[in-house]
């Protein structure tokens, strides 16, 4: 029987209710672990997780330890043996490599034990060594071993038996016994058969959840239907969109849009009679979350669009915002499900200094909330019912995390493969607290971090332990909210190296249409918001864009080279100039150099520093997979010098010997 390894030992007057002395062993700083188990960490289908522990006890006996795996809705444990690493990856640390074949909830916990047989075989070999002869005490302690190890064998053993009896015979040739003692059949029948009767088991299962390879890869392009001809002018641009290299095509609200308090040009508080009004208006006569606004088209032209995506491999992301116009249904249907002031009027959505008149918000503290969680858990079942897979949550830091975590898990037990990104420029432990309970990616301070010094410690902190375990991030380099300064004011070479940054860190990156043409101009001096922001009107979109070609490029380089569908691989590299950002990125099969200018006006020229412990032998040879120009490197110090007019990054791969 196994005992729990528990964190603090018994106290004095406990150890009467003990049938066992406790545990020897110790368990401890797991990895992946996310606040002590309480979230899964999460994986993909195909990734081999490595599970590692820090296992130890008194004295000097040697110890064997296994992880513990059951696959999602299985009882059953299977078990893979967990090695010790050398000393230089952290003393007395162990891990085990686990294949991951499928979608779900994993389970997992460790279990630990003392190994007497390797114990006492490591003690007499190095006795043998020594030069040591007079051993009958150690091998009568061996016998003893031997006989126990037979008793939980099923049927003969020959091995054993061939031990025990040449071991229990005095007059075999002292050398002889030894032999047999150390022979390494003998080791590896005893090893098969352990006493694991007072093996330590960790007090706790941990959780992993595993999701499909597009929830921590993917290309997104984001775009207005209303601006390419409604769902059958997008589906029409499916096939340019493919071979661009996108992955996802995300779709702001589709639904009818209300007509009270409407939205104008640029937010303007009155609508003109032909103006749209904002997508995230959502309801009106013609229905709610569930419909198609009729200028877009219909239910059955959304199942057209579906289809022809998925004839593309491009998936659809549909927009889930949990917002109200005066017009929706919900309002005449369900007026207990929002919020009422004193005097019985309803409080419009704000989030100072902005004002949303056109919006209400639910009230998540109804007395029906049962209901209306249902009702919106619905809608998404709804759309998962015509194949959108992908849901781009709308500020969902602005509603109960205990809501999305039930809402996830309901979602995600219908289908395993839906995958939800949190749109949520918020504080830090909100945006992580999303992460944890479920959201499969999320919107990241990206956009605002543009020096050397802001990406280097950002994405420093994404790709390391804790956040790594359970927070994917998607750096989308511009959204319909989102125009910053530095695409305002750098030109077409701050958008080709905004560009590179998001697609060559980050697994996943996204645009939002007009990036591809350098929109650029804002509402006014120190706003982040677009001049004519499409979220008021409907513009007359292509695909035209000047910085497509660069983009395609990018996007077949992320496809070609696993080394940039990983974040965990980043390297950063001194430049010795801060306008100039450096990293390897680098896999058991190939290495990665990427080098970005920063100034989008001037020339800038630095010695990129390759660290000689990266193993990449003393001069190499790397080509430039945008220009094709190949160049002399070498372990130290290389010359760089990038032009922004010209080009704004060199993405060399090292050539193997």
């Amino acid at each position: 029987m196994s005992a729990l390894l528990t964190r603090d030992p018994p106290a004095p007057t406990e150890i009467d209710q003990l049938t066992e002395p406790p545990p020897r062993i110790a368990i401890e700083e797991l990895s992946p672990d996310v606040d002590a188990g309480r979230f899964p960490a999460k994986r993909c289908v195909g990734d081999t997780l490595e599970i590692a522990a820090t296992i130890f006890r008194d004295g000097h006996d040697m110890i064997r330890a296994v992880v513990l795996l059951a696959p999602p809705g299985s009882d059953q444990w299977t078990e893979v043996e967990m090695r010790k690493r050398p000393p230089d990856q952290g003393a007395d640390r162990w891990s085990a490599p686990v294949e991951i074949d499928r979608l779900g909830r994993w389970r997992w916990t460790i279990e630990a034990w003392t190994d007497a047989f390797a114990t006492w075989r490591h003690e007499l070999e190095r006795k043998v060594a020594a030069g040591q002869t007079d051993l009958d005490s150690e091998l009568s302690e061996g016998l003893v071993i031997l006989r126990e190890t037979l008793a939980r064998v099923d049927g003969d053993n020959p091995v054993l038996a061939n031990a025990i009896g040449l071991l229990s015979d005095p007059t075999a040739p002292p050398e002889q016994r030894r032999a047999v003692a150390l022979a390494s059949d003998l080791a590896t029948t005893a090893t098969g058969h352990p006493d694991r009767h007072r093996a330590t088991r960790l007090d706790r299962i941990l959780e992993l959840d595993v999701e499909r390879r597009r929830a921590a890869v993917g290309a997104w392009y984001e775009l207005f239907p209303r601006s390419w001809g409604g769902l059958d002018g997008v589906r029409d641009e499916l096939p340019r969109l493919a071979a661009l290299g996108f992955d996802v095509v995300y779709l702001p609200p589709i639904h009818p849009i209300g007509l009270t308090n409407r939205k104008g040009r640029n937010d303007a508080i009155s609508a003109g009679p032909d103006d749209p009004g904002s997508p995230w208006a959502i309801g009106s006569a013609d229905g709610g979350h569930t419909a198609v606004h009729p200028d877009l088209g219909t239910i059955d032209d959304f199942d057209a669009l579906a289809a022809t995506a998925a004839d593309h491999r491009i998936e659809l992301a549909l927009d889930f915002a949990i917002q109200c116009s005066a017009d929706h249904p919900w309002l005449t249907d369900h007026p207990d499900w929002f919020y009422k002031r004193p005097d019985g009027t309803l409080k419009y959505a704000e989030n100072p200094p902005k004002r949303y008149q056109d919006i209400y918000n639910v009230d998540f503290d109804c007395a029906d909330w049962r209901s209306l969680w249902k009702a919106l858990r619905d809608i998404v079942l709804f759309w998962v019912g015509h194949r959108v897979r992908i849901f781009r949550v709308d500020n969902p830091h602005t509603k109960p995390v205990a809501f999305w975590r039930w809402l996830i898990g309901e979602v995600r037990t219908v289908d395993p493969e839906v995958i939800f990104l949190a749109e949520a420029f918020t504080r830090p432990p909100m945006m992580r607290e999303l992460a944890k309970i479920g959201f499969s990616q999320s919107y990241t301070y990206f956009t605002w971090k543009n020096s050397r010094a802001e990406l280097t410690e950002y994405v420093a902190e994404l790709a390391a332990p804790p956040m790594r375990d359970y927070f994917r991030p998607n750096f989308f380099v511009n959204t319909p909210d989102i125009l910053h300064e530095y695409l305002q004011t750098g030109g077409k070479p701050a958008f080709a190296a905004r560009l590179t940054l998001a697609a060559t860190l980050s697994p996943t990156y996204g645009i939002y249409s007009g990036f591809e043409s350098f929109e650029h101009t804002p509402r006014q001096p120190g706003s982040e918001e677009y001049l004519n922001s499409e979220k008021y009107e409907i513009k007359q979109r292509r695909l035209d864009g000047q910085l497509l070609p660069f983009i395609s490029m990018i996007n077949s380089l992320r496809r070609d080279h696993v080394a940039l569908q990983r974040l965990d691989n980043v390297r950063f590299l001194e430049t010795q100039n801060d306008q100039l950002i450096a990293y390897l990125k680098q896999t058991p099969e190939e290495t990665l150099i990427i080098v970005v200018v920063l100034d989008p006006h001037n020339a800038q020229e630095g010695l990129t520093v390759v660290p000689h412990d990266c193993g990449l032998p003393p001069a190499f040879t790397a080509i430039d997979l945008l220009s094709g120009e190949s160049f002399d490197w070498r372990l130290g110090p290389n010359y760089v010098r990038l032009d922004p007019s010209r080009r704004v990054a060199h993405i060399l791969e090292v050539v193997r010997p």
